[in-house]
């Protein structure tokens, strides 16, 4: 038997005999409206902002109808979600914002704002706008963090320490020259975020359930309203692809990748053993135990954040394989929250990274000293004996390696070594004398003499640093110019909309198309 819907009250159950399952609702139905009140409440009302603007100009429902309810949205967004009387009876926020217009206005006036328009395309235009305002956010951090980084590299071009590979002394670097390295992979992840973003800027609103619609909607009107840079063109594609979703995924697990590398360095590098950075007591923690410590909370929660971003990477990859190319709940929906929440997460705890590493003291002593003794200092050694002795770099590097274990074994550090332990190993290997001058074995075991002599492209000489440095600042600048104007552009557009809704529902403007 078919049951009717009480006249004045409108239902999307028609088709179905029974309310949802109440597993359903606790496992679907109310997470699903918890986040999209979350996420996409503003941005759902904008959406239909624009849409009853726009059905008004194309004079698919007349001025009367669409002003009552401009009205009516309007109030709902001074308000807040708190009004929607949410029983968890329908799966999305949308259905209750409907629910809300229609008991306002009555089924025929409430009922109109769907027309020519599906939950399709309204759902995934919201969580574009949503994920779209989330990257913003995030982009603006990540340039922050590059400022901090270029700004650290800048004032420790000089400051000597080792490099490593294999956690081990390799070369000697500067703490500049690691932070400018810091700061170039931090440049790629934004650029990386910033071409999500531009995925993210494309507007499906006017694809309909997958086909569009028999009325003649204006489609690129509803984009401007919403600020978006381009339609989603294809009516299909729009509710089927969520590669938006998955690039910024995916962009956001690499940048935490590389963060967290940083974070396990600095981390490392604010132990007793190392003692070449000390946190801001700001951003450290204390033991309930043990009176000394002074843990490294910031890096630790840093390092946590980084692992889900790559945990949600997953989910939203695993939400879509073996999905139908179209409009399913799993391959299109699913990934949202997850995608969304970790964003914000990672935003925070990116803010807690900028703070942390700008706040560092740092140990320009201690650095050097290590520098001195860890016999990162060979290589060149090494180089100094191919261009003074004019020997192989495969026999100075033999040399250089029998001089270190002997010195190692008779407990010297690499400033100790001298023009004789080099003419003994070179003795014992070749049966020859390489009576390199002091001096020039002493300016090869000096790490600043090092860091001086490279000046290949790339290289940690002064001169090449503060030229990269130079470069990069503005890049940074450039790019932040660029995500102002990407920025503005938005605000411009939701101004305009919301300018026009006022005075549309005010009845000081008229439909565009003058009717």
């Amino acid at each position: 038997m078919i049951k009717n819907t009480p006249s004045g009250d409108v239902s999307l159950r028609e088709r179905l005999s029974s309310p949802p399952a109440q597993s359903l609702v606790n496992s679907y139905y109310a997470y699903g409206v918890a986040a999209g009140i979350k996420h996409t409440f503003e941005p759902e009302l904008r959406i239909h902002l624009a849409h009853a603007l726009m059905l008004a100009d194309r004079g698919i429902v007349a001025p009367g109808s669409i002003r009552e309810i401009l009205d009516v949205l309007l109030t709902l967004r001074e308000s807040g979600p708190s009004v929607l009387k949410v029983d968890y009876k329908a799966e999305d926020l949308y259905s209750y914002i409907e629910r809300h217009i229609v008991e306002t206005l009555g089924a025929d006036v409430g009922g109109r704002l769907h027309t020519g328009r599906s939950r399709n395309d309204l759902h995934t235009t919201s969580w574009r706008m949503a994920l779209r305002a989330r990257l913003m956010e995030l982009l603006e951090v990540v340039a922050g963090l590059r400022r901090t980084a270029i700004a650290l590299a800048s004032d420790h071009v000089e400051t000597v320490m080792p490099g490593y590979t294999h956690t081990q002394h390799a070369q000697p670097i500067t703490f500049g020259y690691y932070m400018l390295a810091a700061a170039d992979g931090l440049g790629r992840d934004y650029r990386r975020l910033r071409a999500a973003l531009s995925c993210a800027d494309r507007c499906p609103l006017g694809a309909g359930a997958l086909a569009t619609t028999g009325f003649p909607i204006d489609r690129e009107a509803t984009r401007q309203m919403l600020g978006f840079g381009e339609l989603l063109e294809i009516a299909y594609e729009g509710v089927s692809s969520r590669d938006d979703v998955h690039e910024s995924a995916a962009s956001l697990a690499l940048l935490m990748t590389g963060v967290s590398r940083l974070a396990t360095d600095i981390q490392l590098w604010n132990t007793m053993e190392f003692g070449f950075v000390e946190f801001d007591d700001s951003f450290a923690s204390a033991s309930s135990i043990m009176p000394q410590k002074k843990n490294p909370a910031a890096m630790e929660h840093v390092k946590a954040v980084a692992a889900m971003t790559t945990g949600m990477l997953g989910t939203v990859l695993a939400c879509s394989k073996n999905t139908s190319f179209a409009d399913v709940n799993d391959g299109v929906s699913a990934g949202n929250t997850p995608c969304l929440d970790t964003m914000e997460r990672a935003t925070l705890a990116l803010r807690v990274f900028d703070g942390a590493v700008s706040t560092l003291k740092i140990r320009p002593d201690v650095m050097q000293r290590s520098a001195e003794i860890g016999y990162g200092t060979a290589t060149e050694l090494a180089d100094v004996i191919v261009r003074s002795a004019g020997v192989s770099f495969r026999m100075a590097h033999n040399v250089v390696g029998r001089v270190v274990r002997v010195a190692l074994e008779a407990g010297k550090t690499a400033d100790q070594i001298t023009t004789q332990d080099v003419d003994d190993a070179a003795e014992v290997l070749f049966g020859r004398r390489f009576r390199i001058p002091a001096t020039q074995v002493s300016e090869a075991l000096d790490p600043m003499q090092n860091v001086r002599s490279r000046k290949a492209i790339g290289g940690p000489a002064p001169e090449r640093m503060h030229e990269m440095i130079a470069d990069r600042r503005a890049q940074l600048e450039a790019d932040l110019m660029e995500l102002a104007a990407f920025s503005n552009r938005i605000d411009t557009a939701y101004a305009a909309l919301d300018t026009r809704a006022q005075s549309f529902k005010r009845g000081d403007a008229r439909p565009a198309g003058g009717s």
